[in-house]
């Protein structure tokens, strides 16, 4: 996928999320998000933290200056965003995360293509930032947005490119001992257009087709699968699992973060 198709997306979803938190009342800041022991607010705040830090990592790479951040960086603009109240969490990130997308808009054909990003991961390309950044996007956006309406699903444009970078997601975040107890062992992953493989050895990878003798099957919406994968599985996704391992499984090997 080219640069523009990641920006168009991440564009989009901001969009969305916009529209979807612009006239919140308090109370409904203050209501639980999807994502672990955080409210719709601090979802906002974490949001708004990573596009402030965001940008200051684009114009790093803008400058030419390949450092790239530590905890201890970061460590105080997190720090300063968790001590606002629920409404400014909620002003904070509009502001960032408009200085995050009109710094990128800003970058003309040449520095779309040279310019790297000393991100957390490395020193990325933009295609490659701007996955990480639509990933956090997305999917913490869900995590407000189902908050406040059950029926809430990631747009299939964005499951679509997610899916495209989905085994950088699933080899971080799984569980080790789960892993351990579960492996060694193919999974089929059948999506309503094409079956992949989860393998699952000493570590764990997903790969772009069908297992030739699946220990299990795994079933359901690429955009359900994906929140699995995501850690953010539900009873009503209609996710179904047969064969040697079951749907507790996979929840507990995919905690989410």
């Amino acid at each position: 996928m080219n640069t523009a198709t990641w920006l168009d997306a991440l564009n989009t979803s901001s969009e969305r999320l916009l529209k979807t938190v612009r006239d919140l009342p308090d109370d409904v800041l203050a209501r639980p998000s999807f994502a672990d022991r955080w409210s719709v607010a601090q979802v906002l705040s974490h949001l708004g933290s990573g596009a402030e830090i965001s940008t200051m990592l684009v114009q790093r790479g803008i400058d030419g200056d390949t450092t790239t951040p530590t905890v201890d960086d970061v460590r105080p603009i997190w720090q300063r965003w968790d001590a606002l109240s629920a409404p400014a969490q909620r002003e904070a990130w509009l502001g960032a995360d408009r200085r995050h997308r009109a710094l990128l808009a800003s970058l003309d054909a040449q520095q779309l293509e040279a310019v790297r990003v000393p991100y957390f991961a490395g020193l990325l390309s933009l295609p490659t930032y701007l996955g990480y950044r639509l990933s956090e996007q997305s999917v913490h956006a869900w995590d407000i947005e189902v908050a406040l309406d059950p029926a809430a699903t990631i747009p299939a444009a964005e499951v679509e490119l997610l899916w495209d970078r989905l085994d950088l997601v699933a080899t971080r975040f799984r569980d080790a001992d789960v892993l351990q107890r579960l492996a060694p062992k193919q999974l089929a992953l059948e999506l309503p257009d094409r079956t992949r493989t989860l393998d699952l050895h000493d570590e764990l990878h997903l790969i772009d087709s069908a297992p030739q003798n699946p220990a299990a099957t795994v079933t359901g919406t690429a955009e359900a699968l994906l929140r699995l994968i995501y850690g953010r599985n539900r009873p009503e996704d209609g996710v179904n699992v047969t064969g040697d391992v079951v749907l507790d499984d996979l929840r507990r090997l995919f905690p989410g973060f």
